[in-house]
């Protein structure tokens, strides 16, 4: 993974472990796709639980594996804007629960039995996990002087 550039003030790992959608970009044959997920990072790989029935995503990455992955964290009262966009290779990968409990967890919390219920006991029938292998990595501190009234 090549770090093109880096502006931010808190180090990669720092900033994607914040509880932000990440935005996936696939070509497609009827044009460019965008998804918006929630996602793990590992320190290497970016994993996003991959709903498989119903979904048009996980067709588009079999076919189209060459991928962008964009996280903004923006509030507009401070004027924070932070984005890392990445450039790499996407894949299904098989279900992996622990991998997949520790995504759900960033977003939902500790405790499992506050789950909604769509999330509790996803397994391997109808999900699997997309990996992505960041090949180019921009991030970047774009922030301004915050202007509305708090």
């Amino acid at each position: 993974m090549d770090i093109v550039e880096n502006t931010l003030d808190a180090s990669l790992g720092e900033f994607l472990v914040r509880p932000l959608f990440c935005f996936l970009a696939q070509s497609s044959e009827s044009g460019p796709r965008v998804s918006p997920l929630w996602f793990h990072w590992d320190g290497e790989q970016v994993w996003l639980i991959a709903m498989e029935d119903g979904r048009s995503y996980p067709d588009r990455l079999r076919q189209f594996p060459e991928s962008a992955l964009a996280v903004v964290d923006f509030d507009p009262k401070s004027g924070r804007v932070e984005h890392v966009g990445m450039r790499g290779t996407a894949t299904l990968e098989p279900f992996d629960a622990d991998r997949a409990d520790r995504l759900l967890t960033k977003y939902l919390g500790p405790d499992r039995g506050a789950w909604d219920e769509r999330f509790r006991g996803l397994d391997g029938d109808g999900y699997g996990l997309v990996r992505f292998d960041p090949a180019t990595v921009v991030a970047r501190d774009q922030s301004y002087a915050g202007s509305l009234q708090q």
